[in-house]
């Protein structure tokens, strides 16, 4: 009879922190989940690529250097434990729009709050470009590495000194949560209404 009790407390305590972090969740995506067409999407897009020129010296050489830019605008993350993130994004290649994405990930651990941050990856090379678009769901640390440049006012990003084929940024992060990594995150081709 004891032994029944502990487990349906164990239980308890393991039912409340799930279903506060799923409540918290729904309320933090609720705005974010709704489908987005192809219009927002493009102009959260150039809005999140005028925040990277102004946020990131010499944004316009590195962009020119790439074969394509994978442009994940207001990335929403929220936890309680059971933590969860999504956003939506395009891929541009010269500067237009070719695709669209999603990015979902999931995690668990001692962790609590909300953050929106905005996501870049830039395709170096012809093949991780090309890898990226032929996967049915690239997964950043699995699929292809990501080289994370530090940023700031007044630091210098120059392609010289970069030879990764994949190069990331994490930008404008606000929120409670400082992660800065999207190890683990899923990017899966989207198909919005225009």
């Amino acid at each position: 009879m004891k032994a029944k009790l502990f487990q349906k407390s164990r239980k308890i305590k393991w039912a409340l922190p799930m279903v506060l972090s799923i409540a918290l969740m729904a309320v933090f995506f609720s705005d974010n989940l709704s489908a987005k067409t192809a219009r927002e999407i493009d102009v959260e897009v150039e809005v999140a690529i005028e925040r990277f020129h102004r946020q990131v010296i010499g944004a316009e050489k590195l962009i020119g250097a790439s074969k394509g830019m994978l442009v994940m605008p207001n990335v929403f993350k929220g936890a309680f434990l059971i933590g969860g993130e999504y956003g939506e994004g395009a891929l541009r290649i010269d500067g237009k729009t070719v695709d669209y994405y999603s990015t979902a990930s999931g995690s668990i651990g001692l962790q609590i709050g909300g953050q929106k941050k905005d996501i870049f990856l830039l395709f170096m090379t012809d093949e991780a470009l090309q890898q990226f678009r032929d996967s049915k769901g690239w997964e950043a640390g699995l699929d292809g590495n990501v080289a994370f440049m530090k940023y700031g006012a007044g630091v210098r990003e120059d392609t010289t000194t970069t030879k990764d084929p994949i190069i990331g940024f994490v930008i404008d992060a606000k929120g409670l949560i400082a992660d800065f990594s999207i190890k683990g995150a899923k990017f899966s081709k989207l198909d919005p209404e225009k």
